[in-house]
Order: structure tokens, then C-alpha cells, then sequence
């Protein structure tokens, strides 16, 4: 029995490790990156450009408002439900059909069809979040006869869908040929594998986010591809560099 009671904590952590770490690098990104978020947002809403927007936030607001969403935790709350499962889910994922491919590496279908399924979990799981957020963003940079109230949550699903296929599957394949067919090392491989995953995930999901952001608002006039890459990229890239020094981390001291 006193076996018994040793191997249950490590088939635990086993199992709920990568959820963990999925979720606390993306919070940890999101604290860096929130400011740059802040005005991703207001750009897309019509508010003008980043300079302009930048100098407005600051002076009617202060440096304060560049990180509201991370003080009252909505953002934060995301990340701990949106990323920490689909991050989860596709490390478990990938895990599964590698054993079913006898230990070998995936190839790129594969490892897209896991992010695509990650994506569509982790949606499901962080909507409520998602729409919070977004809710709150948006209800801050207009009058109250212009705010708009959303009834169906759904709308995240096909962005974060789209934004996984770009990030989870990318990052593997890009890793796999910096590693094995151009030999860099780890600090190379990881920084070189975030910045391509990064751009393939804002290419992947842009059309979904400007979708969703015109839906929201009714705003035609947002920049586009450099304003959302400009957020989304750094995110992603961050995040991804945030779990590999988690995981190292935790191999180091034997978790």
C-alpha cells in the first residue's frame, strides 16, 4: 500500500504536467507582452495608429491602463484556461500518436491535425474567457450607446483552430530541420523555431481574428497582417521559449 501511494503523485504530475506548463508560460507571456496587446486592440478598433494611440493611453490614462487586463486578471484568466489546455492537449496528443508511430517523429499532417484538435479544445475551454476579454477591451473605447452586448461565444472557436495548425504543428517541423538537418544547437533551435512558428500562426489566424474583430465592432478600417503580427508573433514566440525553459528547468531538478 505505501507503494502504492509513492507512484500515485508522479503518474499524477506525469499527466497533468504539461497543462501546467502550457498555462503558466502563457500567462508569463501575456505579462510581457500586454502592452503591446493593449494597443493591437485599439489600432484594430479603429483608434488610429500605434504612435497615436500609444500617446493618448498615456495621457488620458497612464501607464496603468497598458496593463489593466493582467491587474484584473481577465487576461491572465485566458491564458490559464485557453492556453493551458490547448498546449496540454497537444503535448498529450503528439505524445499519444508518437507512441503510435513506434517512438518515431510525426509527420507535418499529423502534427497539424493534433494542433488543429488542440486548438478546437482549447477554444471550447477559454471562450467564456476569450469573449470576457474581448468584451471588456471593447466596452473601454466606446460610448455607452455604442457598446455591444455578444450572445454566442462560438466565434473563438475557428481563430484559436487556425492560430494551432500555424503554432503547434510549425514549431515541431521548424525544430526538427534546425535540429537535425541544419545542426543548431538548443538556445538556436528554440529561438529560430519560436520566430517561424510565431509568423505562421498570426498568417494562419489573421483572416479569422479581422473576422471576428469586424463582427464585434462593426469596424472596417483595421490595418491588418503588420499590426496583428506585431502582437500575435512576439506572443507566441515568448510563450514558446517561457515552456522550454519551464520544462528544462523541471528536467534539471528531476520533476
Amino acid at each position: 500500500m505505501a507503494e502504492e501511494k509513492k507512484v500515485a503523485p508522479i503518474g499524477i504530475w506525469t499527466a497533468v504536467k504539461p497543462f501546467v506548463n502550457g498555462g503558466a508560460s502563457g500567462m508569463l507571456a501575456t505579462c510581457v507582452i500586454q502592452p503591446i496587446d493593449m494597443i493591437k486592440v485599439r489600432i484594430q478598433l479603429g483608434q488610429g495608429s500605434a504612435a497615436s494611440v500609444t500617446t493618448t493611453m498615456l495621457k488620458n490614462e497612464g501607464i496603468g491602463a497598458f496593463y489593466k487586463f493582467v491587474v484584473d486578471l481577465s487576461n491572465l484568466l485566458r491564458q490559464a484556461t485557453y492556453t493551458t489546455a490547448r498546449l496540454g492537449s497537444f503535448k498529450m496528443l503528439t505524445a499519444k500518436a508518437s507512441e503510435a508511430n513506434d517512438g518515431k517523429p510525426l509527420p507535418l499532417y499529423q502534427k497539424a491535425l493534433c494542433g488543429l484538435t488542440a486548438g478546437a479544445i482549447g477554444a471550447c475551454v477559454g471562450s467564456p474567457a476569450d469573449l470576457a476579454l474581448i468584451r471588456m477591451q471593447a466596452d473601454n473605447t466606446l460610448p455607452l450607446a455604442q457598446r455591444r452586448n455578444y450572445t454566442n461565444a462560438f466565434h473563438a472557436l475557428l481563430p484559436a483552430m487556425a492560430l494551432n495548425t500555424g503554432m503547434l504543428a510549425s514549431y515541431d517541423q521548424s525544430a526538427e530541420y534546425m535540429r537535425d538537418n541544419l545542426g543548431l544547437g538548443e538556445t538556436s533551435t528554440v529561438v529560430g523555431a519560436s520566430a517561424v512558428l510565431g509568423f505562421c500562426a498570426a498568417a494562419c489566424s489573421l483572416p479569422f481574428d479581422f473576422v471576428k474583430t469586424q463582427i464585434q465592432k462593426m469596424q472596417p478600417d483595421a490595418q491588418g497582417f503588420p499590426v496583428y503580427c506585431v502582437r500575435i508573433a512576439p506572443h507566441v514566440m515568448v510563450t514558446w521559449i517561457f515552456l522550454n525553459q519551464i520544462t528544462k528547468f523541471q528536467k534539471n531538478i528531476g520533476m
